[in-house]
């Protein structure tokens, strides 16, 4: 009775559509396309819809404002659902009320590296000598990001006020410039997700002082977090999928289970790996939990960072 029950549920229903607030081929996007494909058995089609723009706000408005009846699904993402609330003048839709958590999916870790070079003259090998430079030198570092109110921004914010020091910010036209800058010793040190700095940790041009997760990373096991030094700092890039608030909690049971499913499968493990991403599945309760004081927290860090969009 039940294959049967499944197999009409999936043929006679339209195919599900998750909404991606960003560009094609980013990370966010790729594995939402790698869960599409596995969660096929169970749910059907999943046809995956990119709706940038806005800082992810247009894509998660078109999730808030959906019918909710688990056609449409959505990505929320540390800026859609914790940053642009507060960077925003004006958001169209409500972070805190106008979704339904379904699972958390993955985290990034972000990473503070610093041109090697630079650290080399500044006899700057480890997190402690760091600290120690920066607080006997206020002002004399900088470090780069993608903008202000960027992930990277955001970060060196939160590391300043947690760690007593002061850096200046430079913000680039993005995160690749603002990677160049380092490279080329323009910045001293930045807030990278590890994806994108891995390959130049790897070469040895980049030196990785602590990721930003509250656990070290299974991908630099060897490099401390920074909560080992400043109590309870974490600050990395997470998404997961939201359906719109009002949606049945049958529904969004069946979406968690198919998802979590995906996210646990060894082969999805390996290939989210190689974007040293790391699967966090979760019921839709903790998802919520965990949003919720994503949002408190990037509260301060916002307002203290002075970034705004009007």
């Amino acid at each position: 009775m039940g294959s049967f029950h499944a197999t009409h549920a999936q043929t006679s229903s339209k195919p599900i559509r998750l909404i991606v607030p960003y560009a094609a081929g980013g990370p966010i996007d790729v594995t939402a396309r790698v869960l599409a494909e596995r969660v096929k058995d169970s749910l059907g089609t999943v046809i995956i819809e990119n709706r940038p723009g806005a800082g992810g706000n247009i894509g998660a408005d078109a999730v808030a404002k959906a019918t909710p009846d688990g056609s449409i699904i959505g990505i929320a993402a540390t800026a859609t659902h914790a940053v642009n609330p507060w960077l925003y003048g004006r958001m169209p839709y409500n972070a805190a009320t106008d979704f339904a958590p379904i699972t958390q999916m993955l985290r990034v870790p972000n990473v503070l590296v610093m041109n090697t070079e630079t650290a080399k003259r500044l006899h700057i090998a480890s997190l402690q000598d760091f600290l120690r430079y920066a607080r006997a030198n206020p002002g004399k570092l900088n470090y780069g990001s993608g903008g202000n109110g960027s992930a990277g921004h955001l970060a060196g914010e939160l590391f300043k006020t947690r760690a007593g020091i002061f850096a200046v910010h430079i913000p680039y036209n993005g995160g690749n410039p603002a990677q160049l800058a380092l490279l080329a010793g323009h910045v001293d040190f930045n807030f990278d997700n590890l994806a994108t700095a891995a390959p130049n940790i790897k070469t040895g041009k980049l030196v990785a002082l602590a990721v930003t997760t509250p656990t070290r990373s299974a991908a630099l096991p060897e490099v401390p977090a920074i909560a080992e030094s400043l109590k309870d700092f974490s600050v990395d890039t997470w998404w997961g999928l939201v359906a719109p608030a009002g949606t049945a909690v049958a529904v969004v049971q069946r979406l968690n289970q198919a998802f979590v499913q995906a996210l646990n499968a060894p082969e999805t493990k390996a290939r989210f790996a190689n974007l040293m991403a790391e699967p966090v599945p979760s019921t839709p309760a903790a998802f919520g939990q965990f949003m919720a004081s994503e949002l408190s927290k990037y509260e301060t860090v916002v307002k203290a960072s002075g970034a705004r969009i009007d």
